[in-house]
């Protein structure tokens, strides 16, 4: 079980979601009980709404079960040949013993080819239930908000999802077509044993069973633990690598190669010691499961041996007797495998739907319309906001932006203003007040159409490990070529593009690490403008450049502005001098508001912020 892994959240008295602590998800995953975890699962191998799914899965129950009956019945085929060789015995079907031998290699053949077919038969039941739910937990997370990804751990999130999805195959297969059918086969030779020999053959191999399941399931419920321990070193080290790789420049700049490679060696050592355990005690489990099956199938040996001696039982009795016990014997040596692996599926289910469990912290209000955009007017009222209950960021902010007009959003850092670029695309709720668009509360209209209104270009432009064209028309989906060019041409991007041997193919690489910042910002643009919002929220999209590109990127961030209402986020306050209104903002109180030269006559925050960058960018 991940220890990393995030279950439900509680909604304390303020109405903001609180993440559990380990604790709490560990406990509550312990709950998740495999019944709960069938329950859930049954719906997609019975939905309502598909009835060749539920035809496909009874046609593979029947064939289950004739396969079986052939199995059941392919001994005694071998027993007649055994004793037609023997001269001993009355066959069921005179067929000789050539025949009869022929008879048990057929009945062999069809105990297979059952099995195939109904494999063939299930295999899009399966396949469609996992697309289905993989489907599902893609689109969940999704669903889920800001708060609830910044506290996740990618790689972990990642893990639970691959496990939980295998663990539903494994289940679908296993317990359909292993456990049940084992059962359906032991009570079929049950009833044989007692019909052609007597009662206590059955009472031998029902005790040789019982014993044996009791020390496998007693075993492996001690081995699943073990289990638990290894996937949680697996997840730790697995996070560690994939965190690693991130920050790849991070670790070439710090020289910290092999501090990194120590750190994910600590944690592979963890998961050895772990793996260790757990196959000294599968040696265990292996070899005190032969010794139970052994004891069983001797015992029912020696009985069947003492009545061939009697004269009350043919040789091909005592062959058959063998036989069974061999049938018996193969499925229950993958028994504890199975259970273990059915056992560890279930807890792998289980953090698969604590996540489907996740409630989406930001939803649309029943039967939200969507937002009508008639002018594009931003309006915040008395806004009040923090991420935390202890620790408030906003404290009754105030601003309006009117259709077209850019207004500049300033501050020192931590004064809350990229808080207010958040809540405009709504990754928070605020606490009080109201954030409209053209009248319209944000949290009343849906978050596809609220979304579709605002482009952002962030500080940050990360792109996705594809082409070039690809990111661009990541902006709108169903955009042509013609749309993508014009886009970067109105980015000031075209003409480096068309430098590249491939073009518009260009790969970018993982996160657009293959081009410059500059670029990467181009193309953020060039996506944003492709989109062509009504409002644009420019989150310090130059800040992290250097000021020759800077300028750059300013003249393609007017030309992306223009017949906009743009909210721009800025540190550098030269990048916002031209704004409509600029508002100060300081520890989540604005301080001041009004154009370039009127707060720099007022001599106060503005102006002293002003006056700070000039003296620096003088001295660079």
């Amino acid at each position: 079980m991940a220890a990393d892994t995030t279950g439900t959240t509680t909604a304390p008295s303020n109405g903001q979601a609180k993440p559990l602590s380990e604790e709490d998800i560990l406990a509550q995953e312990e709950r998740h009980s495999g019944f709960l975890v069938l329950r859930k699962v049954a719906p997609y191998l019975w939905p309502h709404n598909m009835p060749w799914v539920k035809k496909r899965v009874v046609w593979a129950m029947v064939v289950l079960f004739v396969a079986k009956l052939v199995s059941v019945a392919t001994p005694l085929f071998y027993r007649d040949a055994v004793d037609a060789l023997a001269g001993e015995g009355v066959p069921l079907v005179a067929l000789g013993a050539i025949g009869l031998t022929i008879a048990y290699g057929m009945a062999r053949l069809m105990t297979v080819g059952f099995q195939q077919l109904r494999d063939a038969i299930f295999a899009r039941v399966g396949q469609r239930a996992l697309r289905m739910l993989a489907l599902e937990t893609f689109e969940h997370i999704h669903r889920l908000s800001m708060r609830y990804h910044i506290t996740r751990k990618t790689g972990g999130l990642s893990r639970i999802i691959e496990r939980g999805v295998k663990g539903v195959e494994f289940l679908l297969r296993f317990l359909l077509f292993n456990i049940g059918p084992l059962i359906l086969e032991l009570l079929m030779i049950g009833v044989i044993l007692t019909i052609l020999f007597d009662w206590t053959y059955l009472v031998v191999v029902a005790v040789t069973i019982g014993l044996y399941v009791w020390f496998t399931f007693a075993v492996t419920e001690w081995r699943v633990r073990q289990r638990r321990q290894m996937n949680a070193a697996d997840t730790d080290a697995n996070q560690k690598a994939i965190d690693s790789l991130l920050n790849y420049e991070t670790v070439k700049y710090f020289g910290a190669e092999g501090r990194e490679a120590r750190r994910y060696d600590n944690a592979m050592a963890g998961y050895e010691e772990a793996a260790i355990k757990t196959s000294y005690s599968l040696a265990f489990l292996n070899f005190g499961q032969s010794v139970l099956i052994t004891a069983g199938l001797v015992a029912v040996m020696i009985m069947a041996a003492i009545g061939v001696q009697n004269g009350t039982l043919t040789v091909g009795d005592f062959v058959m007797v063998n036989a069974y016990m061999v049938q018996i014997t193969v499925p229950l040596n993958f028994l504890g495998t199975v259970y273990r692996e059915i056992r560890q599926a279930l807890v792998d289910m289980g953090q698969m739907f604590n996540l489907l469990d996740q409630p989406a912290e930001i939803s649309d209000a029943p039967g939200a319309p969507d937002l009508k955009v008639t002018g594009g007017k931003v309006t915040l009222e008395n806004v009040h906001f923090g991420y935390d209950p202890d620790r408030t960021i906003l404290r009754g902010v105030t601003i309006e932006a009117q259709p077209g007009e850019t207004v500049a959003i300033v501050g020192s850092t931590g004064s809350g203003k990229s808080t207010i670029g958040r809540l405009l695309f709504r990754f928070y709720d605020v606490s009080q007040g109201a954030l409209k668009i053209d009248g319209q509360d944000i949290r009343t209209v849906t978050q596809d159409s609220l979304h579709r209104a605002i482009g952002v270009v962030p500080q940050d432009t990360v792109l996705f490990n594809d082409t070039i064209g690809y990111n661009i028309a990541y902006g709108r989906d169903g955009a042509t070529q013609a749309d993508v060019e014009a886009a970067a041409k109105d980015a000031q991007i075209h003409d480096f593009i068309m430098s590249l041997p491939d073009r518009y193919d260009t790969t970018v690489g993982e996160r657009g690490l293959k081009l410059s910042g500059g670029e990467k910002q181009r193309v953020g643009i060039a996506r944003t403008l492709l989109k062509n919002p009504p409002i644009l929220l420019l989150d310090e999209a130059t800040s992290a450049l250097d000021s020759e590109t800077e300028h750059e990127i300013q003249d393609a961030l007017m030309r992306a502005g223009e017949g906009r209402t743009v909210l721009t986020i800025a540190h550098r306050l030269s990048t916002i001098a031209d704004a409509d209104r600029i508002v100060v903002l300081e520890k989540g109180e604005i301080m001041e508001q009004g154009r370039h030269d009127e707060l720099l006559a007022l001599e106060g925050r503005y102006a002293q912020l002003w006056h700070r960058q000039q003296s620096e960018e003088a001295k660079s």
